[in-house]
């Protein structure tokens, strides 16, 4: 169990805690969420004890042992993939060196052999004799072939070494897991795996991230970090969204009875506890859910952006047609004779393990570069908007405040209604003359999507449209998507993001494209289709 306690941080003259105070008990996932600069990643800093607070403390009960996912992927390069991991149990990581010394030593004696069985002793109470078994358990659940696991960690790719680091907190069956953003660069079979190992986890789990589904499978408790404060409440992200938003609703409406208004909390909860799984923690949340009340549910403080796309006129029948579109980069070629036809309403996950491949293929459809073969041809009536997964051109040499960098993307110059769009994305008042050169890569593509909704266009494509975005903006541009009438073609790693939205999925391997008019839960699930895939990419 890990409590805080009267906890305060001060950074110079600003306030990030103040006076929080909560346990963190076993047998519960907490989501840790907040608006981007809340300070979600330095309250698990303090909780791991690499951050000192300003005041109040962080008690761990004796005895109880933290796992805490490391973000520097270079520390382990001179290490192998099996130590990287043992050494997520630093003591028994200590001992099997402590042995190994010991008995390559050439004049081992009497008071050698009775530490070496003291040793062995301790080595077999923490199930030593288990460890590389347990690794390999954690790598290939997360995907790392047991070809890597006596490599040293300088040898594999950026993705392979943050699950090597994943497994490396996971192992050992830590008492307290603290877990910073643990879905970033996993593939969605890693994810899945890791819900699994989270939701039968019986210990503490503490975990910040923006992935609204990875929250809402294995939560059963969200801690908002907002306006210095730090409230705890019961249910997944959803849950938490959702009742703040019904408590907003009941505080509107004040002439609402109580009794009306207990009978709307009772359906809502019953609503999200019917769908509660089998699973420890799904049924842990509902019980939890149950002993709600009507004071338990409060509205949240935080702000959302609002996203709205309005085409200036509607496509007609014909989209896009791609036939056969080939590029090769540095002697590699990344698309091979590509080829697609795009209808009238289609939302498209463009999906496939090399990045490059997809954020090429846009590019391409937007002129930027040239195919090497094959053409592609938009419909007439159509009028794109591309978001790039690299927005530096648009800022990096912009000497402007942002009405006057926002007003650049218009036809209508007024600065009344240049803020309109501004505000829409949470940009008001003096926010409005910061230069867009000093922006926060999340207030980057805020702006982004503020041009993006001045463009009247009836295509857009979006290129992992939620980096850098927090919960709220997230939600905000999801919501916007489902309700746009165009058409859209955009990547994404956010389950949540695509399982809402899209309703067909074009994956690009080496072989060619797989493309099917599905939901996303379903082409994960069928496994004839992933065998497929995998298959193009051997």
């Amino acid at each position: 169990m890990i409590t805080v306690t009267g906890l305060g941080l001060r950074f110079a003259d600003k306030k990030l805690f103040e006076d929080v105070n909560i346990k963190f008990t076993p047998g519960h996932c907490y989501g840790i969420i907040g608006a981007n600069g809340a300070g979600k990643s330095t309250f698990l800093k303090i909780l791991s004890g690499e951050i000192e607070p300003s005041q109040g403390d962080v008690s761990i009960t004796p005895g109880e042992r933290l796992g805490i996912l490391k973000q520097d992927h270079f520390e382990f390069d001179q290490h192998s993939v099996m130590d990287t991991v043992i050494m997520g149990h630093k003591r028994l990581y200590e001992i099997m060196k402590e042995k190994d010394a010991l008995y390559q030593k050439e004049d081992f004696n009497e008071e050698d052999g009775v530490k070496a069985a003291e040793l062995e002793a301790e080595f077999a109470e923490l199930d030593g004799w288990s460890a590389e078994t347990n690794v390999e358990k954690l790598l290939l659940g997360l995907g790392i072939e047991k070809d890597l696991h006596y490599k040293n960690m300088e040898e594999l790719k950026g993705s392979e070494k943050v699950k090597v680091l994943l497994a490396q907190s996971l192992f050992g069956n830590p008492h307290i897991l603290l877990l910073d953003e643990p879905t970033n660069h996993l593939d969605f079979k890693a994810i899945k795996w890791l819900e699994e190992f989270l939701i039968n986890y019986e210990n503490t789990v503490i975990v910040v991230s923006h992935d609204r589904y990875f929250l809402n499978n294995v939560c059963t408790h969200m801690v908002d970090i907002d306006f210095g404060k730090a409230k705890l409440y019961v249910g997944n992200y959803d849950f938490w969204y959702e009742s703040s938003q019904l408590a907003s609703r009941l505080l509107k409406d004040q002439n609402k009875k109580k009794e009306e208004k207990i009978k709307e909390l009772q359906a809502f909860i019953a609503r999200f506890s019917s769908n509660a799984s089998k699973a420890k923690q799904a049924t842990s949340r509902k019980k939890l859910l149950d002993k709600i009340t009507l004071e338990d549910i409060q509205p949240s403080t935080r702000r959302y952006p609002f996203v709205g796309f309005t085409p200036e006129r509607e496509a007609g029948k014909d989209i896009l047609t791609v036939e056969g579109i080939s590029k090769t980069v540095d002697g590699v070629k990344v698309l091979d004779k590509v080829s697609f036809t795009i209808n009238k309403g289609d939302k498209i996950i463009f999906m496939g393990k090399n990045e490059n491949a997809k954020t090429l293929l846009f590019r391409i459809l937007m002129g930027e570069v040239e195919p090497d073969e094959g053409s592609f041809k938009w419909g007439v009536t159509t009028k794109r908007s591309y978001l790039p997964k690299d927005n530096a051109e648009f800022f990096d040499n912009v000497d402007l405040n942002l009405i006057d960098w926002l007003r650049q993307y218009s036809e209508e110059k007024s600065e009344t209604f240049i803020r309109g769009f501004l505000g829409k994305m949470l940009f008001s008042g003096d926010e409005t003359l910061k230069n867009a050169k000093v922006l926060s890569g999340g207030e980057k593509v805020r702006c982004m999507f503020s041009r993006l909704m001045l463009s009247g266009a009836n295509v857009l494509l979006l290129d992992e449209p939620t980096n850098h975005l927090d919960l709220e903006s997230i939600q905000a541009v999801n919501d916007g998507l489902i309700n746009f009438n165009g058409t859209l073609l955009f990547t994404s790693h956010d389950h949540e993001f695509i399982q809402t939205i899209a309703n067909r999925i074009i994956e690009i391997t080496p072989q060619g494209i797989v493309d099917y008019q599905i939901t996303f839960d379903e082409f994960l699930e069928n496994q004839d289709i992933q065998a497929r895939i995998q298959q193009m990419y051997q």
